[in-house]
Formats: C-alpha cells, structure tokens, sequence
C-alpha cells in the first residue's frame, strides 16, 4: 500500500492510494458489484478470495431475501478475514447503459450512506465502474472524488473521518492523486 496523496478537507482525512483494497485497514471497503451480488472477478471477486465464502454466502443471502440490487444501490456485508468490519457492495452503471454519471453518483452516494448508518469513521473506496463495467477511468474518478465532497459537504455530522481512494492499477491511483490534489 503506497499512499501517494493526503489531503484535509473540511476536517476529513482523503488520500490516494495505491495497492489492494483488499489489505486496507479501514472499518469498510467499498466492493464495485453487480446487482445479483455474484461475486467473479475484478475487485469482487478479490474480496471474496482473500475475504472468505462467508461474503459470498451473505450476498447470496441479501439477493434471495430482497431481490436484485439495483444500480446506484449499495448493499453491506461482514467482510470475513478482511482486516475492515464490513463490505459495502455498490452497483455502478454499465459504460453504455444510459445515464451513467447519476447512476454512478448514486452508487458512491449510497456507500457512503450506508457507512454513515453503521457509525464508520473509515473507508476505502475503489473506481467503482471503471473495470469490466467499462466507464472510462478518468472521467468515473472525477465522479467518485466529487461525489465524495458532496456528500461531506452536505452532511457535516457525518461519522467519516477518513476516505481512502483506492486503486491497484497505477493509473487509476494517479488520477484519485489528481483528483484530490485539484481540490480547494
């Protein structure tokens, strides 16, 4: 894990990081999912690989109770032997599909969301969309960085203190490192 930036912003601590989320020591880890909450490949399946069926189990669970997660939703999870408490599983928009920019506001609006319902002070979140789901990189950064600020912004008692922007391929780490170093 190499923290390339560190920023205050209105009393919240953000930094890019480079590395696995997986190995984050965060209180929760922002899972990029699909909506049947399967598990495969990219980040989700990392998760589930390093973290233990019990997630897989658990969303299994969250589907078969409440049906599908929709996009711009955003479940959680135990995160089983990952060192973070829980796994927030939001579901970001396809490249593609049609209105992808507030589909993927809503995704990181309801993670953020939820881990404030939970108390958490920490989290990481990755370029959720930006993999398979094809949103381009640098672009889909711009709208998690600044979906972030949003929601600080407009809630102040936010039990956030801390928000990790994590990525494991080093161009996606450079443009969170961008992203938050263009703030004011």
């Amino acid at each position: 894990m190499e923290v390339l930036l560190e920023r205050v912003i209105n009393g919240r601590v953000l930094k890019a990081v480079h590395g696995d989320i997986t190995e984050e020591g965060t209180e929760a880890i922002v899972n990029a999912a699909n909506s049947l909450l399967k598990h495969g490949g990219g980040v989700a399946g990392a998760i589930v690989k390093k973290g233990g069926k019990v997630i897989q189990e658990e969303s299994d669970r969250i589907v078969s109770e409440r049906g599908p997660v929709p996009v711009g939703g955003a479940v959680y999870t135990t995160a089983g032997n990952l060192k973070a408490k829980y796994v927030i599983h939001a579901v970001g928009p396809i490249w593609g599909e049609g209105d992808e920019e507030r589909k993927l506001r809503s995704a990181v609006r309801s993670a953020l969301k939820l881990a404030d319902e939970l108390g958490l002070n920490s989290i990481a979140l990755p370029a959720i969309s930006t993999g398979i789901f094809g949103y381009p990189k640098r672009e889909g950064v711009r709208v998690i960085v600044d979906e972030v600020i949003r929601y600080l912004e407009e809630n102040p008692s936010t039990s956030l203190k801390k928000i990790h922007f994590t990525a494991i391929d080093g161009e996606t780490a450079e443009f969170f490192k961008e992203e938050i170093k263009s703030l004011t």
